[in-house]
């Protein structure tokens, strides 16, 4: 089969001809791969710089991808053997069965992003309907993804930070309902976001950047005195694109009903992990394919792969390998 293929960690994958891959025991089946998004962990696993870095070679990259069975049966699954390939190997039971209106494209490149926006607000800031939401540094995959998401688990307000204008007056068309420059100066963020704080509070923060960005918010989050109640709010962190470490007084925490928490696969729980392939997958590959969550990707032919691999790809697109 042509599969993209590394013989070492810090290459860039290549196209070549390799094995088919073999089901080892009856609990594994192979999938015809129809599509494979490429994400920050297929990059840092073929760099060497991820703590699940490859191990032999030559091996096939790709963590997860889109296909369908030997009965035609099309699925969404993370793989056992590399996704970026004509076949794959993946778990018997362990895929979730797409809808017939959503393109390979979209299923390709929807999990990952879920797993940072989604399950940021159902695993972690536990969100309820009615409840405010910021999202800081909304202008990436995973962000826009976020605005549609809050608006679907019934949020009443979504404000959104960022620095590219024009990805801002995108996410107004995807349900923002206020948008906040992190271009201006720090004391004109820290009004805008207390004016709109004091007017409807915040219940939950869906952090990408940390870094200064979370210390300005902190600074409009704290108490103001000894008698003063704050409103509970939960902070939830999925990226550090603007640092990964912060400055915070411990009287912060101690003077306000600030909750600290982050998002990733080691801070979801087993039920957390169970939930997003049993129900949230399921709802929102069915929300894409009716048009109403959106995602946007760039493709490229899996013969490709070389010159697309290390190519710039906007913040707000993904980019998927049709095979």
């Amino acid at each position: 089969m042509k599969a993209a293929v590394i013989h070492s960690l810090g290459s860039v994958p290549k196209y070549e001809e390799i094995s088919d891959p073999l089901p080892q025991n009856e609990t594994q089946v192979l999938l015809n791969v129809t599509a494979a998004s490429v994400k920050n962990i297929d990059k840092m696993r073929a760099a060497g710089k991820h703590y699940a870095n490859y191990t032999q070679f030559p091996t096939v990259v790709g963590l997860d991808g889109v296909g369908t069975l030997d009965n035609g049966t099309r699925v969404y699954a993370i793989g056992i053997s590399g996704m970026i390939a004509e076949k794959a190997l993946v778990q018997q039971n362990g895929y979730v069965v797409l809808p017939d209106k959503i393109d390979d494209a979209t299923a390709a490149a929807l999990p990952n992003a879920l797993i940072g926006s989604a399950m940021a607000f159902v695993g972690r800031a536990k969100i309820k309907a009615g409840e405010v939401v910021l999202i800081n540094g909304a202008t990436g995959v995973t962000g826009k993804l976020a605005v549609q998401v809050a608006k679907h688990y019934g949020a009443s307000k979504v404000i959104v930070t960022g620095r590219n204008p024009e990805s801002l007056k995108q996410l107004k068309e995807l349900g923002a309902d206020e948008i906040i420059s992190l271009k201006q100066e720090e004391s004109e963020i820290i009004k805008q976001v207390k004016d709109l704080h004091n007017h409807t509070p915040i219940d939950i923060v869906i952090d990408y950047l940390w870094g200064r960005p979370v210390e300005l918010l902190l600074e409009v989050f704290k108490s103001s005195g000894v008698s003063k109640f704050t409103h509970p709010m939960r902070i939830v962190t999925v990226g550090e694109m603007a640092g990964a470490s912060i400055r915070v007084g411990s009287g912060i925490l101690r003077s306000s009903a600030i909750e600290l928490l982050g998002s990733g696969i080691g801070s979801l729980s087993q039920e957390d992990m169970r939930k997003y392939t049993t129900e949230v997958l399921p709802e929102m590959f069915h929300l894409a394919g009716e048009g109403k969550i959106k995602i946007e990707t760039i493709t490229a032919p899996l013969k490709d792969i070389e010159s697309v691999w290390n190519k710039e790809i906007p913040a707000s697109k993904r980019l998927v390998i049709i095979i």
